[in-house]
């Protein structure tokens, strides 16, 4: 019986985690992606902007760690995105169909009470790494 790797997957490209977890962990060829909220890497904190600019960077923040895996947006096969107020659900649309582009992943989003730092918006993300071929 054979056994599949897990690799922890970190850049400084991306905020560091701001709990006991791994900014993605790689299993076989599938990379899981922790939740990415609106923080600049080099202050640690969120960027201003509201809930706009906070999806732009979460998701700059997900490319960075995709990147990181040998992955990109397309490599994507599921998200999850995690809001502070569903009214902002059109909004946070706009900024994601920006980064994922031909196939879109699978997706969830939910309203909740409360999101790390004070955030607006958290995004995870599952990918595979290699080339797909589309049916």
């Amino acid at each position: 019986m054979s056994s599949l790797v897990r690799r922890v997957i970190s850049t400084t490209k991306a905020p560091a985690a701001i709990g006991p977890y791994s900014q993605a962990v790689l299993v076989g060829k599938t990379v899981y992606v922790s939740g990415q909220v609106g923080m600049d890497p080099s202050s640690g904190q969120l960027v201003p902007g509201g809930v706009t600019a906070e999806t732009k960077q979460a998701l700059k923040n997900m490319g960075e760690i995709l990147k990181a895996a040998d992955c990109d947006f397309s490599n994507v096969v599921k998200t999850t995105v995690l809001l502070a107020d569903i009214n902002d659900f059109n909004t946070v649309n706009e900024i994601y169909k920006q980064y994922f582009k031909d196939y879109f992943p699978a997706r969830a989003a939910y309203q909740v009470a409360a999101l790390p730092k004070g955030s607006r918006v958290e995004i995870e993300a599952i990918a595979i790494q290699g080339p797909f071929t589309s049916m």
